[in-house]
């Protein structure tokens, strides 16, 4: 029986709820990362006894299962767009959004498929785009291949700004402090593909970046439907 599917317990006292409980461990995680949260540490930052806490949540992963899928209605748009196109691009962004906001989030993205509503809701949504499109495995390629690209690409913008603040240099100072190192190396020779790319290639934001990429992702995908069914 999962978390969703157990009903929630009935006490005397002032129920704490898992409302209350996913809330106060969001804002945990938000400060301090998933090593932050822990039922005891959720149940002193809403002043209860941690036992309390096991008539709601029997497990830590129990309570990531309950935050992940509290964060997937921050994605979740108001509306669904007619093109399957714009639907996986608005849920894409929406998604990095929802991590920039819950860095935490990065770390528990890909794996075994979320299960709680607001999770499923969100796969249904990316399923039902391609309705009437494509055949079933096509479709099903098709949404892996898009949220492999949307996880790999979030854990590395994650991944940098965790950098950032581990070491206190910015991604130009970080060039900046390397720059003798990758000159020296590209003096070599051995690397002109790099040498190329370093001299001559132009930086763009994570936004920019992450932007383009899925759409490359997605023409990809277009692609892919329009060649006839064999």
């Amino acid at each position: 029986m999962t978390v969703w599917d157990r009903p929630e317990p009935q006490f005397r006292a002032a129920p704490l709820g898992r409302e209350r409980i996913i809330a106060a461990a969001i804002a945990l995680a938000d400060e301090g990362g998933l090593e932050a949260v822990s039922l005891r540490k959720v149940a002193a930052r809403l002043d209860a006894r941690p036992m309390r806490l096991y008539g709601y949540i029997s497990t830590k992963e129990e309570l990531f299962d309950l935050m992940v899928d509290e964060v997937h209605a921050e994605v979740l748009p108001e509306e669904q767009p007619g093109d399957w196109r714009e639907v996986l691009r608005i849920l894409a962004h929406r998604t990095r959004q929802a991590t920039l906001r819950h860095e935490w989030l990065a770390d528990l993205l890909g794996g075994r498929p979320a299960l709680g509503p607001n999770a499923l809701a969100v796969t249904e949504a990316k399923l039902s785009a391609f309705d009437g499109l494509a055949d079933l495995e096509t479709v099903m390629r098709a949404v892996e291949t898009v949220s492999a690209y949307i996880t790999g690409a979030i854990r590395r913008e994650i991944a940098n700004l965790r950098a950032e603040r581990a070491t206190g240099l910015s991604k130009r100072d970080w060039q900046r402090a390397s720059g003798p190192h990758v000159m020296r190396m590209l003096a070599t020779g051995r690397f002109p593909a790099l040498a190329k790319v370093v001299h001559d290639g132009t930086e763009v934001d994570a936004e920019a970046s992450f932007a383009t990429g899925l759409d490359w992702v997605l023409d990809a995908v277009a692609a892919k439907l329009a060649r006839p069914q064999a």
